[in-house]
């Protein structure tokens, strides 16, 4: 059921966030910004090796910020899909950010992050004001 993997990014302003529920508001707007979800390109699930126990890591100015392995997640990627198509009817071209490895911080203009999950190409950019 699974098309193919890539690496991305689900940023959060929390700055937004906690303002809107100060304000007993959705918290949408801390999540649906412009530019909130970056995604490197696309590859078929047939090529990717076993994207279940790969590393994953993030650098932010060339610091290690987190790094980790898929298989620590919480939930698996089996598990997510399964838990998000109860509610959700998922369809060709939807995409399921899966989670984050412990380390989460903020990040400034002008700070270059580098995302990475083995057998992937990385998502690399700088963070534009």
């Amino acid at each position: 059921h699974v098309w193919g993997y890539a690496v991305g990014l689900d940023m959060t302003r929390r700055d937004l966030q906690m303002k809107m529920r100060e304000a007993g508001r959705p918290w949408e707007l801390g999540k649906a910004f412009d530019q909130s979800g970056p995604i490197g390109p696309l590859h078929p699930a047939a090529s990717v090796p076993d994207i279940g126990s790969a590393a994953i890591w993030l650098q932010v100015n060339g610091a290690d910020k987190q790094r980790s392995d898929i298989g620590k997640l919480i939930w698996s990627v089996a598990e997510t899909i399964a838990y998000l198509s109860r509610y959700f009817r998922l369809e060709a071209g939807d995409l399921i950010y899966t989670g984050t490895p412990a380390g989460v911080g903020p990040l400034n203009p002008g700070y270059r992050v580098e995302a990475v999950i083995a057998g992937l190409p990385p998502l690399s950019f700088t963070v534009r004001s």
